[in-house]
């Protein structure tokens, strides 16, 4: 079986700086797979060049075994990858409902001339995604705040909105990054309950980056470890817990930045 996503000895320069170097992956179906390391090596560059952000120095990436190495953003989504980020990306003085609708708009069936004239396709394609977004904050049990500006939503819950927003999109593949930064325990425990529901009732992949070790080594069924642009590790959660360059990633980290 072809993986949904494969990242063929993908490397990536920043100027002289290697970001990446030589990232290999083959996720199957279904599953919800983890990728973590210190700050700085590189983990969020791969999201980036997963969606078309960055463009690999060197490597291939393939999604359903197309080649999308190139592909701009907009293009990847269209083909079914949807991601959140480490940094909110909400729109602030939108309401959660158009947050929401604003992801699907890309594929409405009307063109220019239709939203013009208000064409009969225009009121119906507006008609199915409105329904669908207010589904969708259904779901997430943010319904009561559908026309509310998410500047008024506390953080967990634009937290949920940004995860719903993504899977506006329909995507068979969906990246989460750092979706527990920010949160308090009991909001950590909900959300890793979440991001099972979600694989399990839309379908869908998953790949998590997470710096909050809970959530990965609670959920993710395999984990593979990053540092200074390297892969250093891969393995089930134990496996990881154990793994000498781990723990020195880590622990040699945390002592360098004790000292300085």
């Amino acid at each position: 079986m072809q993986p949904v996503l494969k990242l063929d000895s993908v490397t990536h320069y920043f100027g002289g700086l290697k970001a990446v170097s030589n990232f290999n992956l083959d996720l199957p179906e279904g599953v919800l797979w983890g990728l973590i390391g210190p700050n700085g090596a590189g983990k969020t560059t791969i999201f980036n060049l997963i969606t078309g952000v960055y463009i690999p120095t060197q490597g291939k990436i393939y999604f359903l075994s197309e080649d999308i190495t190139r592909y701009k953003p907009h293009t990847v989504v269209s083909r079914g990858i949807a991601r959140t980020f480490q940094n909110l990306r909400i729109f602030p003085t939108l309401t959660a409902l158009d947050n929401i609708r604003i992801a699907g708009h890309f594929r409405m069936k009307y063109g220019i001339l239709g939203a013009t004239i208000r064409s009969k396709d225009f009121y119906t394609s507006e008609k199915e995604l409105t329904e669908k977004a207010m589904h969708l904050l259904e779901l997430f049990k943010l319904h009561d705040r559908a026309y509310s500006p998410a500047k008024s939503l506390p953080y967990g819950e634009l937290r949920r909105l940004e995860i719903a927003r993504a899977l506006a999109t329909d995507p068979k593949l969906l990246l989460l990054d750092e979706p527990a930064a920010g949160m308090n325990p009991k909001e950590v425990e909900n959300l890793m309950e979440m991001i099972l529901w979600i694989r399990d009732h839309f379908k869908l992949t998953v790949y998590l980056i997470e710096h909050h070790m809970k959530v990965v080594m609670g959920i993710c069924e395999r984990i593979k470890v990053m540092d200074f642009g390297e892969t250093i590790a891969e393995g089930n959660s134990s496996d990881i817990q154990n793994d000498p360059k781990v723990i020195e990633a880590y622990l040699g980290r945390q002592k360098n930045h004790a000292k300085g």
